[in-house]
């Protein structure tokens, strides 16, 4: 007689996925704000745009008078790969939490909550618990709640003890305040943030420079970085939510933020072009600000040229700001309040729609 097959044989256990969940709910319910409704377990998660009662006033009505929802989603990239080489899995959930959150904040939207889908080969709750870890600590960072998610097991369509990651934000702006780009004229100011590194983008140069052309490890130490290869790679993707709510939140009528850009894929050719108008150029002056350590070694070992690292990389850019003049040192000051580092960068000048560094 033929053995009686299960779920489980197959490579899908429901009892450890069931004991996941009870592992993160005090985790999920801890960004949790009171406009989250329903509790972990549901179908879906609800939210509250009421936003409830503040001082007898409804919220959101109170703060927006014709809003719109922004939504964005995105993922970790082959950052994962320098977890699983590492096996440490509690940050990799700030990065794909920053990922979307910071595309939101650029169009002068708030983050209001976040899902997650993870998927894997076989899940390992402890392993998992901390990927849903690093979630968390990005919804914290960011203000916003942790709604919802949906882990999967596929067996058999991932190598042993690997994953994927992917983010879906929602957040809500004020229909004219929302940030377009379309005031930025000549004569704005351009104010970079600081990133915390590569963010989460390159990584696929990055490996094949570092792990398979240098036959480095991630336990490798680098003087010039100051730690292990591995743990600068690690490094988790700054959320910029607070120093863009602290700007707009001091500025509700006047707009003092003409344009913002989230320096990610594609670098500074695809990104800041995005949001100037035509007959606009963004001219950044390279040396301006501080370029970490990661960006000129990995340029020295690989020998790439200028075009590609700035096409690539973030070169230490994570957020640019176009501000009128007027402006521009108080919003400075703001940004850095938060605990950012930011510099003037550049200016905006005519010509032609694209972005030029100078040195």
């Amino acid at each position: 007689m033929a053995r009686k097959l299960t779920y489980k044989d197959s490579g899908v256990d429901v009892q450890a996925a069931d004991g996941f969940v009870k592992a993160i709910a005090p985790m999920v319910r801890g960004t949790y704000g009171p406009s989250v409704l329903a509790d972990l377990g549901g179908f879906a998660g609800l939210f509250d745009l009421s936003g409830g009662q503040v001082g007898g006033e409804v919220l959101f009505r109170r703060r927006y008078h014709c809003p719109a929802l922004v939504a964005c989603t995105d993922g970790v990239g082959t950052k994962l790969k320098v977890a699983f080489l590492m096996d440490r899995h509690d940050t990799v959930g700030i990065d794909l939490v920053a990922m979307s959150v910071n595309d939101l904040i650029v169009c002068g939207a708030d983050p209001l909550f976040f899902l997650d889908y993870i998927v894997t080969d076989r899940l390992d709750a402890d392993r998992m618990v901390q990927v849903v870890k690093g979630i968390t600590e990005g919804c914290r960072q960011a203000g916003c709640s942790l709604l919802g998610g949906e882990t999967a097991e596929h067996p058999g369509c991932f190598p042993e003890n690997e994953y994927d990651l992917a983010g879906f934000a929602v957040g809500l702006v004020e229909r004219n305040r929302a940030i377009d780009g379309s005031r930025i004229e000549t004569g704005d100011r351009i104010i970079g943030v600081a990133s915390s590194g590569l963010h989460s983008n390159g990584y696929s140069l990055v490996r094949k420079l570092f792990l398979e052309q240098e036959k480095m490890t991630v336990d490798t130490p680098v003087d010039e970085l100051g730690c292990t290869l591995g743990e600068e790679l690690l490094r988790p993707t700054r959320i910029y939510c607070n120093a863009m709510r602290s700007v707009l939140n001091s500025y509700r009528v006047k707009h003092v933020v003409k344009g913002a850009v989230h320096v990610t894929g594609g670098g500074f050719w695809e990104n800041i072009p995005r949001v100037l108008p035509k007959g606009i150029t963004a001219r950044i002056e390279r040396g301006s600000w501080t370029i970490p350590p990661i960006f000129e070694l990995i340029q020295r070992l690989g020998g790439i040229d200028d075009r590609e690292m700035f096409g690539t990389f973030n070169m230490g850019l994570g957020l640019v700001l176009f501000v009128p003049p007027y402006y521009a040192d108080a919003v400075l000051r703001r940004v850095t309040a938060q605990g950012h580092t930011a510099w003037f960068v550049g200016e905006v000048r005519e010509g032609k729609r694209a972005v030029t560094v100078v040195k």
